[in-house]
């Protein structure tokens, strides 16, 4: 059947159809091709995400992505540089430019955006994690937690302080952690914070998924795609803010010879469909997932409305027309 839905709001792309958000080249012509591209599958509005990176650099990317005009950007996520060191826990961030969070290295990265940056992913455990939150939510800026090893009390902390979001949960962790407690089960018991989750069949397995929102609730989940350059594409090789990937051919991107993920291909009419298979819900239940729930955590609204084929039966979703 046809059915039309409200955009689709992204939180978290790092790059799209071969263009990478985070390049040190970055064009703003390169940045408009990838809007076009990624409002064919839907995404009508979208935090473009610059990970962890030296400020030169960060602040390179954010000039570029802040100037533009496209009213499909809705700000920036700044996911890093305040994340765990520990390997499992920081993914595909380069170590060399994690850092503690401070107050006056984040002031000088939103002037780069010209106080552009609506979304910061950051880990509680960091050293001055804590205070930074509580800057953010005074200034406007939500506050993701992300990439952490984070003890409960800290994790509890960080909620106490403002952080309203788990970024993509079930990632950015230990290969191994403790039965319990762990970063996990605290953000999933977490009335107060949504969670973000990239529902690819690869960085989350069916069942998780299913438990996952069963947990949090539909009304507190948020898709979001995580996509890298690779996304659109073809298999091969990609970066991402330089660190080199390859994406195979079951859709999975990774760091060649680790077992760590480096975002995805993923677009977020895939991730709609694959949630609704998934989880057993209907389309109602879970497109807000990618439209109007992440517009609200950041206190705006999505734009304009995506006609599209619903196969019910095979969970299927094809994006007929976008209007933005």
């Amino acid at each position: 059947m046809t059915i039309e839905l409200p955009g689709f709001f992204d939180l978290q792309v790092n790059g799209f159809a071969g263009i990478d958000f985070n390049a040190a080249d970055l064009a703003s012509d390169a940045v408009a091709q990838a809007l076009d591209r990624m409002r064919a599958t839907g995404v009508t509005r979208c935090l473009p995400t610059l990970i962890t990176a030296s400020l030169d650099r960060f602040a390179a990317a954010a000039r570029v992505i802040a100037a533009m005009p496209d009213a499909a950007i809705a700000g920036i996520h700044m996911e890093g540089p305040y994340l765990s060191r520990d390997a499992g826990a920081r993914g595909a961030h380069p170590p060399a430019d994690l850092r503690d969070a401070d107050l006056d290295d984040f002031k000088r990265r939103q002037d780069a955006a010209r106080g552009r940056i609506a979304l910061v992913t950051l880990a509680p455990e960091v050293p001055g994690a804590i205070a930074l939150i509580e800057h953010l939510v005074t200034h406007g800026v939500r506050a993701a937690i992300g990439h952490t090893a984070a003890e409960p009390a800290q994790i509890a902390d960080a909620i106490a302080a403002g952080a309203t979001l788990a970024t993509h949960l079930g990632n950015g962790c230990a290969q191994m952690l403790p039965r319990h407690p762990n970063p996990i089960w605290e953000l999933l018991a977490a009335d107060a914070v949504f969670a973000s989750v990239i529902v690819d069949g690869h960085h989350l397995p069916p069942s998780t998924v299913k438990a996952m929102v069963r947990a949090k609730g539909a009304a507190r989940t948020i898709l979001v795609s995580d996509a890298i350059a690779a996304a659109g594409c073809a298999p091969g090789a990609y970066s991402i803010g330089g660190v080199r990937c390859t994406l195979d051919d079951t859709g999975r991107v990774a760091l060649p010879g680790t077992p760590y993920l480096a975002g995805s291909s993923l677009t977020l009419d895939r991730a709609i469909a694959n949630t609704a298979r998934f989880t057993g819900l209907s389309i109602d239940e879970v497109a807000p997932m990618a439209s109007t729930i992440p517009a609200a955590l950041l206190g705006t609204t999505t734009a304009g409305t995506v006609t599209a084929d619903w196969d019910a039966d095979a969970c299927t979703l094809r994006v007929r027309r976008v209007t933005p």
